[in-house]
Protein backbone atom coordinates (compact mmCIF):
# COMPACT_ATOMS: atom_id res chain seq x y z
CA UNK A 1 0.00 0.00 0.00
CA UNK A 2 1.25 3.49 -0.80
CA UNK A 3 0.45 6.76 0.94
CA UNK A 4 1.62 10.30 0.24
CA UNK A 5 0.13 12.02 3.29
CA UNK A 6 1.25 9.88 6.24
CA UNK A 7 4.56 9.14 7.99
CA UNK A 8 5.19 5.48 7.14
CA UNK A 9 7.21 3.52 9.74
CA UNK A 10 10.23 1.55 8.57
CA UNK A 11 9.36 -1.47 10.73
CA UNK A 12 6.28 -3.30 11.94
CA UNK A 13 3.57 -5.39 10.34
CA UNK A 14 -0.04 -4.45 9.56
CA UNK A 15 -2.99 -5.93 11.43
CA UNK A 16 -5.04 -8.07 9.05
CA UNK A 17 -8.59 -9.41 8.99
CA UNK A 18 -8.76 -13.16 8.41
CA UNK A 19 -11.22 -15.03 6.22
CA UNK A 20 -13.23 -15.76 9.39
CA UNK A 21 -13.38 -12.02 10.23
CA UNK A 22 -10.91 -12.41 13.11
CA UNK A 23 -8.06 -9.93 13.57
CA UNK A 24 -4.58 -11.30 12.97
CA UNK A 25 -2.40 -9.33 15.40
CA UNK A 26 1.39 -9.38 14.96
CA UNK A 27 3.67 -8.77 17.95
CA UNK A 28 4.85 -5.52 16.31
CA UNK A 29 1.74 -3.99 14.72
CA UNK A 30 1.70 -0.78 12.74
CA UNK A 31 -0.76 1.52 14.54
CA UNK A 32 -1.77 4.88 13.03
CA UNK A 33 -1.96 7.81 15.44
CA UNK A 34 -3.45 11.31 15.09
CA UNK A 35 -2.20 13.65 17.80
CA UNK A 36 -5.14 15.99 17.25
CA UNK A 37 -5.80 19.71 17.53
CA UNK A 38 -5.24 22.04 20.47
CA UNK A 39 -4.04 20.02 23.45
CA UNK A 40 -3.65 17.04 21.14
CA UNK A 41 -0.08 18.25 20.57
CA UNK A 42 0.53 17.56 24.29
CA UNK A 43 -1.66 14.55 25.12
CA UNK A 44 -0.90 12.68 21.88
CA UNK A 45 2.86 12.28 22.45
CA UNK A 46 2.29 11.62 26.17
CA UNK A 47 -0.14 8.78 25.45
CA UNK A 48 2.14 7.38 22.75
CA UNK A 49 5.02 7.21 25.26
CA UNK A 50 2.90 5.34 27.83
CA UNK A 51 1.41 2.92 25.32
CA UNK A 52 4.86 2.14 23.91
CA UNK A 53 6.14 1.37 27.40
CA UNK A 54 3.21 -0.93 28.22
CA UNK A 55 3.63 -2.82 24.95
CA UNK A 56 7.36 -3.30 25.50
CA UNK A 57 6.85 -4.34 29.15
CA UNK A 58 4.66 -7.21 27.93
CA UNK A 59 7.07 -8.39 25.23
CA UNK A 60 5.67 -6.52 22.24
CA UNK A 61 6.36 -3.37 20.24
CA UNK A 62 4.39 -0.81 18.26
CA UNK A 63 5.41 0.74 14.94
CA UNK A 64 3.63 4.09 15.10
CA UNK A 65 2.35 5.57 11.85
CA UNK A 66 1.78 9.31 12.21
CA UNK A 67 -1.30 10.40 10.25
CA UNK A 68 -2.98 13.79 10.05
CA UNK A 69 -6.37 15.45 10.43
CA UNK A 70 -7.55 18.89 11.43
CA UNK A 71 -5.06 21.73 11.84
CA UNK A 72 -1.98 19.57 11.30
CA UNK A 73 -3.43 18.28 8.02
CA UNK A 74 -4.36 21.79 6.87
CA UNK A 75 -0.85 23.02 7.61
CA UNK A 76 0.82 20.15 5.75
CA UNK A 77 -1.59 19.30 2.96
CA UNK A 78 -4.15 22.10 2.74
CA UNK A 79 -7.12 19.94 3.69
CA UNK A 80 -8.82 18.89 6.91
CA UNK A 81 -9.13 15.15 6.34
CA UNK A 82 -6.79 13.68 3.72
CA UNK A 83 -7.92 10.54 1.95
CA UNK A 84 -4.71 8.83 3.05
CA UNK A 85 -5.67 9.35 6.71
CA UNK A 86 -8.96 7.53 6.26
CA UNK A 87 -7.40 4.79 4.16
CA UNK A 88 -4.53 4.24 6.59
CA UNK A 89 -7.01 3.59 9.42
CA UNK A 90 -9.11 1.34 7.18
CA UNK A 91 -6.06 -0.63 6.00
CA UNK A 92 -4.46 -1.03 9.43
CA UNK A 93 -7.72 -1.74 11.31
CA UNK A 94 -6.71 -0.24 14.66
CA UNK A 95 -5.76 3.38 15.38
CA UNK A 96 -5.87 6.08 18.07
CA UNK A 97 -6.55 9.80 17.82
CA UNK A 98 -6.56 12.87 19.99
CA UNK A 99 -9.24 15.59 19.98
CA UNK A 100 -10.13 17.44 16.79
CA UNK A 101 -11.66 20.93 16.80
CA UNK A 102 -15.11 21.55 15.33
CA UNK A 103 -16.20 25.22 15.15
CA UNK A 104 -19.69 26.13 16.38
CA UNK A 105 -21.91 27.50 13.61
CA UNK A 106 -19.95 28.39 10.49
CA UNK A 107 -16.86 26.46 9.46
CA UNK A 108 -16.01 22.96 8.38
CA UNK A 109 -18.04 19.93 9.31
CA UNK A 110 -17.09 17.82 12.34
CA UNK A 111 -14.04 15.74 11.49
CA UNK A 112 -14.93 13.29 14.26
CA UNK A 113 -18.32 12.65 12.66
CA UNK A 114 -16.74 12.45 9.20
CA UNK A 115 -14.26 9.78 10.34
CA UNK A 116 -17.00 7.75 12.01
CA UNK A 117 -19.23 7.88 8.97
CA UNK A 118 -16.58 7.27 6.31
CA UNK A 119 -15.21 4.27 8.22
CA UNK A 120 -18.67 3.14 9.40
CA UNK A 121 -17.53 3.18 13.03
CA UNK A 122 -21.07 2.72 14.22
CA UNK A 123 -20.48 2.05 17.93
CA UNK A 124 -18.98 4.76 20.11
CA UNK A 125 -18.05 2.92 23.32
CA UNK A 126 -17.33 4.92 26.46
CA UNK A 127 -16.45 3.02 29.65
CA UNK A 128 -16.84 5.10 32.81
CA UNK A 129 -15.11 3.89 35.97
CA UNK A 130 -13.40 5.55 38.90
CA UNK A 131 -9.64 5.65 39.34
CA UNK A 132 -8.57 5.69 43.00
CA UNK A 133 -7.18 9.06 43.98
CA UNK A 134 -9.19 11.09 41.46
CA UNK A 135 -11.35 13.68 43.26
CA UNK A 136 -15.05 13.48 42.46
CA UNK A 137 -18.13 15.63 43.23
CA UNK A 138 -20.12 12.58 44.41
CA UNK A 139 -19.85 10.68 47.69
CA UNK A 140 -19.16 7.25 46.19
CA UNK A 141 -17.63 7.53 42.72
CA UNK A 142 -16.70 3.84 42.78
CA UNK A 143 -20.42 3.04 42.31
CA UNK A 144 -20.02 4.17 38.71
CA UNK A 145 -18.82 1.30 36.54
CA UNK A 146 -20.76 1.68 33.33
CA UNK A 147 -20.14 1.32 29.60
CA UNK A 148 -22.11 3.45 27.15
CA UNK A 149 -22.73 2.14 23.63
CA UNK A 150 -23.66 5.18 21.56
CA UNK A 151 -24.91 4.75 17.99
CA UNK A 152 -22.41 6.71 15.95
CA UNK A 153 -23.77 7.25 12.43
CA UNK A 154 -27.42 8.36 12.72
CA UNK A 155 -29.67 10.67 14.74
CA UNK A 156 -29.27 14.45 14.46
CA UNK A 157 -25.51 13.90 14.10
CA UNK A 158 -26.04 12.44 10.63
CA UNK A 159 -25.34 15.88 9.17
CA UNK A 160 -28.64 16.30 7.29
CA UNK A 161 -29.13 19.98 8.04
CA UNK A 162 -30.41 22.97 6.10
CA UNK A 163 -29.30 26.48 6.99
CA UNK A 164 -31.91 29.11 7.81
CA UNK A 165 -32.69 31.21 4.74
CA UNK A 166 -31.40 28.61 2.29
CA UNK A 167 -33.41 27.28 -0.64
CA UNK A 168 -33.19 23.76 0.76
CA UNK A 169 -34.62 24.82 4.11
CA UNK A 170 -37.54 26.53 2.41
CA UNK A 171 -38.15 23.54 0.16
CA UNK A 172 -38.29 21.22 3.15
CA UNK A 173 -40.54 23.64 5.06
CA UNK A 174 -42.89 23.87 2.10
CA UNK A 175 -43.04 20.10 1.73
CA UNK A 176 -43.70 19.54 5.43
CA UNK A 177 -46.41 22.18 5.57
CA UNK A 178 -48.20 21.64 2.25
CA UNK A 179 -47.63 17.96 1.52
CA UNK A 180 -47.55 16.48 5.01
CA UNK A 181 -50.08 18.75 6.71
CA UNK A 182 -47.92 20.18 9.49
CA UNK A 183 -49.00 23.71 8.60
CA UNK A 184 -49.22 25.10 12.13
CA UNK A 185 -46.08 23.59 13.60
CA UNK A 186 -43.25 25.89 12.52
CA UNK A 187 -42.97 29.59 13.22
CA UNK A 188 -42.76 32.16 10.43
CA UNK A 189 -39.43 33.60 9.37
CA UNK A 190 -36.01 32.04 8.79
CA UNK A 191 -35.78 28.43 9.94
CA UNK A 192 -32.94 25.96 10.29
CA UNK A 193 -33.99 22.34 9.75
CA UNK A 194 -32.31 19.09 10.73
CA UNK A 195 -33.37 15.52 9.95
CA UNK A 196 -33.18 12.78 12.60
CA UNK A 197 -32.81 9.35 10.93
CA UNK A 198 -33.08 6.29 13.18
CA UNK A 199 -33.04 2.98 11.30
CA UNK A 200 -33.78 -0.59 12.29
CA UNK A 201 -30.45 -1.64 10.79
CA UNK A 202 -28.44 0.95 12.73
CA UNK A 203 -30.26 0.25 15.97
CA UNK A 204 -29.95 -3.52 15.88
CA UNK A 205 -26.25 -3.66 15.06
CA UNK A 206 -25.54 -1.23 17.93
CA UNK A 207 -27.65 -3.17 20.44
CA UNK A 208 -26.05 -6.41 19.24
CA UNK A 209 -22.62 -5.01 20.07
CA UNK A 210 -23.84 -3.96 23.53
CA UNK A 211 -25.32 -7.39 24.26
CA UNK A 212 -22.20 -9.19 23.07
CA UNK A 213 -20.07 -6.99 25.29
CA UNK A 214 -22.32 -7.58 28.31
CA UNK A 215 -22.22 -11.34 27.83
CA UNK A 216 -18.47 -11.46 27.33
CA UNK A 217 -17.79 -9.29 30.39
CA UNK A 218 -20.28 -10.83 32.84
CA UNK A 219 -22.48 -7.76 33.07
CA UNK A 220 -25.97 -8.21 34.51
CA UNK A 221 -28.07 -5.72 32.54
CA UNK A 222 -28.41 -3.51 29.48
CA UNK A 223 -30.50 -0.35 29.51
CA UNK A 224 -31.96 1.11 26.31
CA UNK A 225 -32.04 4.89 26.83
CA UNK A 226 -34.47 6.90 24.69
CA UNK A 227 -37.01 9.71 24.57
CA UNK A 228 -39.65 7.55 22.97
CA UNK A 229 -42.49 9.03 24.98
CA UNK A 230 -42.16 12.17 22.83
CA UNK A 231 -40.30 11.05 19.67
CA UNK A 232 -42.31 7.87 19.19
CA UNK A 233 -41.27 6.98 15.64
CA UNK A 234 -37.53 7.58 16.04
CA UNK A 235 -36.45 7.10 19.65
CA UNK A 236 -39.49 4.97 20.40
CA UNK A 237 -38.58 2.81 17.43
CA UNK A 238 -35.02 2.50 18.78
CA UNK A 239 -36.44 1.09 22.01
CA UNK A 240 -38.74 -1.34 20.20
CA UNK A 241 -36.06 -2.54 17.79
CA UNK A 242 -33.66 -3.05 20.70
CA UNK A 243 -36.09 -5.34 22.49
CA UNK A 244 -36.86 -7.05 19.19
CA UNK A 245 -33.20 -7.79 18.54
CA UNK A 246 -32.79 -9.28 22.01
CA UNK A 247 -35.83 -11.51 21.50
CA UNK A 248 -34.78 -12.58 17.99
CA UNK A 249 -31.12 -13.38 18.62
CA UNK A 250 -30.60 -13.73 22.37
CA UNK A 251 -33.86 -15.12 23.76
CA UNK A 252 -32.09 -17.95 25.61
CA UNK A 253 -29.83 -15.62 27.60
CA UNK A 254 -31.92 -12.45 28.03
CA UNK A 255 -35.12 -11.47 29.80
CA UNK A 256 -37.01 -8.21 30.06
CA UNK A 257 -37.48 -6.30 33.29
CA UNK A 258 -41.16 -7.32 33.33
CA UNK A 259 -40.15 -10.97 33.05
CA UNK A 260 -37.59 -10.46 35.81
CA UNK A 261 -40.28 -9.45 38.29
CA UNK A 262 -43.12 -11.62 36.97
CA UNK A 263 -41.13 -14.86 36.78
CA UNK A 264 -38.14 -14.41 39.09
CA UNK A 265 -39.35 -12.00 41.83
CA UNK A 266 -36.71 -9.47 40.82
CA UNK A 267 -33.73 -11.82 41.24
CA UNK A 268 -32.19 -12.62 37.88
CA UNK A 269 -30.62 -16.05 37.35
CA UNK A 270 -26.86 -15.93 36.89
CA UNK A 271 -27.16 -17.06 33.27
CA UNK A 272 -29.61 -14.32 32.26
CA UNK A 273 -28.98 -10.77 31.02
CA UNK A 274 -31.74 -8.27 31.88
CA UNK A 275 -32.84 -5.91 29.10
CA UNK A 276 -34.59 -2.77 30.35
CA UNK A 277 -35.24 0.76 29.15
CA UNK A 278 -35.36 4.26 30.62
CA UNK A 279 -36.49 7.69 29.42
CA UNK A 280 -33.41 9.83 28.72
CA UNK A 281 -34.11 12.74 31.06
CA UNK A 282 -34.99 10.39 33.90
CA UNK A 283 -31.86 8.40 33.19
CA UNK A 284 -29.67 11.47 33.77
CA UNK A 285 -31.20 11.65 37.24
CA UNK A 286 -30.79 7.94 37.92
CA UNK A 287 -27.11 8.08 37.05
CA UNK A 288 -26.82 10.03 40.30
CA UNK A 289 -29.48 8.42 42.47
CA UNK A 290 -29.18 4.75 41.44
CA UNK A 291 -25.72 4.62 39.92
CA UNK A 292 -24.89 0.99 40.62
CA UNK A 293 -28.06 -0.29 38.90
CA UNK A 294 -26.72 0.56 35.43
CA UNK A 295 -23.92 -1.37 33.79
CA UNK A 296 -24.28 -1.18 30.01
CA UNK A 297 -26.17 1.58 28.21
CA UNK A 298 -27.30 1.39 24.58
CA UNK A 299 -28.59 4.63 23.14
CA UNK A 300 -28.63 6.98 20.19
CA UNK A 301 -26.04 9.51 19.16
CA UNK A 302 -27.13 12.69 20.95
CA UNK A 303 -28.36 10.94 24.10
CA UNK A 304 -25.08 9.04 24.28
CA UNK A 305 -23.06 12.23 24.08
CA UNK A 306 -24.97 13.81 26.95
CA UNK A 307 -25.16 10.63 29.02
CA UNK A 308 -21.49 9.71 28.88
CA UNK A 309 -20.37 13.27 29.68
CA UNK A 310 -22.67 13.35 32.71
CA UNK A 311 -21.34 9.97 33.82
CA UNK A 312 -17.79 11.20 33.32
CA UNK A 313 -18.40 14.08 35.73
CA UNK A 314 -19.17 11.58 38.48
CA UNK A 315 -15.77 9.92 38.23
CA UNK A 316 -13.77 13.14 38.10
CA UNK A 317 -14.32 14.75 34.71
CA UNK A 318 -13.56 14.29 31.04
CA UNK A 319 -9.82 14.59 31.55
CA UNK A 320 -9.82 10.92 32.53
CA UNK A 321 -12.72 9.64 30.38
CA UNK A 322 -11.65 7.26 27.59
CA UNK A 323 -13.54 6.14 24.50
CA UNK A 324 -13.35 4.14 21.33
CA UNK A 325 -15.19 3.89 18.01
CA UNK A 326 -15.84 0.43 16.60
CA UNK A 327 -17.00 -0.95 13.27
CA UNK A 328 -16.77 -4.43 11.84
CA UNK A 329 -13.09 -5.25 12.24
CA UNK A 330 -12.15 -1.61 12.95
CA UNK A 331 -11.22 0.34 16.08
CA UNK A 332 -10.42 4.04 16.42
CA UNK A 333 -9.73 4.88 20.07
CA UNK A 334 -10.13 8.48 21.24
CA UNK A 335 -10.59 10.45 24.48
CA UNK A 336 -14.01 11.89 25.25
CA UNK A 337 -12.77 15.44 25.88
CA UNK A 338 -12.36 18.23 23.34
CA UNK A 339 -9.32 20.08 22.02
CA UNK A 340 -9.20 23.02 24.53
CA UNK A 341 -7.10 25.16 22.15
CA UNK A 342 -6.34 27.84 24.77
CA UNK A 343 -4.07 25.33 26.52
CA UNK A 344 -2.29 24.16 23.37
CA UNK A 345 1.44 23.72 23.83
CA UNK A 346 1.43 24.60 27.52
CA UNK A 347 2.36 21.05 28.60
CA UNK A 348 -0.11 21.20 31.48
CA UNK A 349 -3.29 19.27 30.63
CA UNK A 350 -4.21 15.78 31.75
CA UNK A 351 -3.40 13.05 29.20
CA UNK A 352 -5.09 10.26 31.19
CA UNK A 353 -8.18 10.09 28.95
CA UNK A 354 -6.08 9.43 25.85
CA UNK A 355 -3.83 6.99 27.75
CA UNK A 356 -6.86 5.00 28.92
CA UNK A 357 -8.30 5.15 25.40
CA UNK A 358 -5.14 3.31 24.43
CA UNK A 359 -6.08 0.71 27.01
CA UNK A 360 -9.37 0.18 25.13
CA UNK A 361 -7.40 -0.21 21.90
CA UNK A 362 -5.10 -2.77 23.54
CA UNK A 363 -8.04 -4.78 24.85
CA UNK A 364 -9.55 -4.80 21.35
CA UNK A 365 -6.43 -6.48 19.94
CA UNK A 366 -6.21 -8.92 22.83
CA UNK A 367 -3.41 -7.22 24.77
CA UNK A 368 -5.36 -7.35 28.03
CA UNK A 369 -2.23 -7.69 30.15
CA UNK A 370 -0.82 -4.48 28.69
CA UNK A 371 -4.19 -2.78 29.19
CA UNK A 372 -4.35 -3.75 32.86
CA UNK A 373 -0.76 -2.62 33.32
CA UNK A 374 -1.71 0.82 32.00
CA UNK A 375 -4.72 1.09 34.31
CA UNK A 376 -2.75 0.00 37.36
CA UNK A 377 0.14 2.36 36.57
CA UNK A 378 -2.21 5.32 36.07
CA UNK A 379 -4.03 4.53 39.32
CA UNK A 380 -0.84 4.23 41.36
CA UNK A 381 0.57 7.43 39.90
CA UNK A 382 -2.55 9.43 40.75
CA UNK A 383 -2.96 7.78 44.17
CA UNK A 384 0.60 8.87 44.96
CA UNK A 385 -0.44 12.47 44.31
CA UNK A 386 1.53 12.78 41.08
CA UNK A 387 -1.05 14.63 39.00
CA UNK A 388 -1.55 17.35 36.44
CA UNK A 389 -2.91 20.78 37.39
CA UNK A 390 -6.61 19.90 36.96
CA UNK A 391 -6.45 17.30 39.72
CA UNK A 392 -3.78 19.02 41.80
CA UNK A 393 -6.03 22.01 42.51
CA UNK A 394 -8.63 19.63 43.97
CA UNK A 395 -6.42 17.66 46.35
CA UNK A 396 -4.28 18.47 49.36
CA UNK A 397 -0.57 18.12 48.85
CA UNK A 398 0.75 16.11 45.95
CA UNK A 399 3.03 17.08 43.11
CA UNK A 400 1.76 19.16 40.20
CA UNK A 401 3.27 17.68 37.05
CA UNK A 402 3.44 18.82 33.45
CA UNK A 403 1.75 16.64 30.85
CA UNK A 404 5.04 15.15 29.71
CA UNK A 405 6.34 14.64 33.26
CA UNK A 406 3.12 12.90 34.26
CA UNK A 407 3.54 10.53 31.31
CA UNK A 408 7.10 9.81 32.50
CA UNK A 409 5.75 9.03 35.98
CA UNK A 410 3.23 6.57 34.55
CA UNK A 411 5.96 4.93 32.49
CA UNK A 412 8.07 4.56 35.64
CA UNK A 413 5.14 2.82 37.34
CA UNK A 414 4.75 0.50 34.36
CA UNK A 415 8.37 -0.55 34.75
CA UNK A 416 7.89 -1.10 38.49
CA UNK A 417 4.72 -3.17 38.02
CA UNK A 418 5.80 -5.23 35.01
Amino acid sequence: MSYDQVDIPTQGAPIRLSDTSELDIPSNPIIPIIYGDGIGSDVGPAAQKVLTAAAEATGRSIAWMRIYAGESARNRYGENLPTDTVEAIRDHRVAIKGPLTTPVGAGFRSLNVALRQQLDLYANVRPTYHIDGVPSPVKDPSAMDMVTFRENTEDVYAGIEMEAGSQKAEQVRSFIESEMGYDETMHDGPIGIGIKPITEFGTKRLVRQAIEYALENDRDSITLVHKGNIMKFTEGAFRDWGYELAAEEYSEVTLTEDELYDEYDGEAPEDKLVIKDRIADNMLQQLLTRTSQYEVIATMNLNGDYMSDAAGAQIGGLGIAPGGNFGDGLCLAEPVHGSAPKYEGEDKVNPTAMILSGRIMFEYIGWNDAGELIRDAVEETISNGEVTYDLHRQIEGGDKLATSTYADAVVDKIHELA
